[in-house]
């Protein structure tokens, strides 16, 4: 079997640059029952699996207010993801694209981002459904979300017009 993380056909991959400029706190884990990237839906809407954020007992007090949310933005690092890739080719299409006009965790900061449903805190923990994530991913932040001003219906990517799926 081929490693999932190895260049496609028409992908460009750089040389990155020898230090990095900024620093992050993981603020805790996030709990999939995903553990390859062959299994991991290849969005968040395509899976309703219940999934848990367990945060680090240090940042209890920020989640004061949280369990009256129904969604939450949450920023996760996709850390095993290869960083280097300027254009990469989706196995479902036939061309190759530049890396920020794709949602694929391969990309020089491997920051994702979804809109997920909130059902439950516990704690320190909070089941959510709506992450397309592998079992142990790094959480960076966690956000209301707020569909009055985070929502763009109008939004487009012109090259995914017309597509299903």
């Amino acid at each position: 079997m081929a490693d999932p993380y190895d260049i496609r056909a028409g992908e460009v991959a750089i040389t990155l640059p020898e230090r990095f400029d900024a620093s992050l706190y993981f603020i805790g884990r996030i709990r999939t029952p995903w553990t390859t990237r062959e299994k991991c839906p290849r969005n968040p809407r395509e899976s309703d699996a219940v999934c848990t954020i367990d945060v680090d007992e240090r940042f209890a007090a920020a989640l004061k207010g949280v369990e009256t949310c129904s969604h939450l933005i949450v920023l996760y690092w996709m850390d095993r993801a290869r960083r280097d890739l300027v254009q990469q080719r989706p196995r479902h299409y036939d061309e190759t694209r530049g890396t920020f006009a794709l949602r694929s965790p391969v990309r020089p900061n491997p920051i994702a981002l979804s809109v997920v449903r909130l059902l439950k805190v516990e704690g320190t923990r909070l089941s959510v459904v709506g992450l397309d994530c592998l079992d142990g991913t790094p959480l960076l932040d966690l956000k209301p979300y707020f569909a009055s001003t985070d929502a763009a219906p109008e939004a487009e990517v012109g090259w995914h017009r017309g597509r299903q799926g």
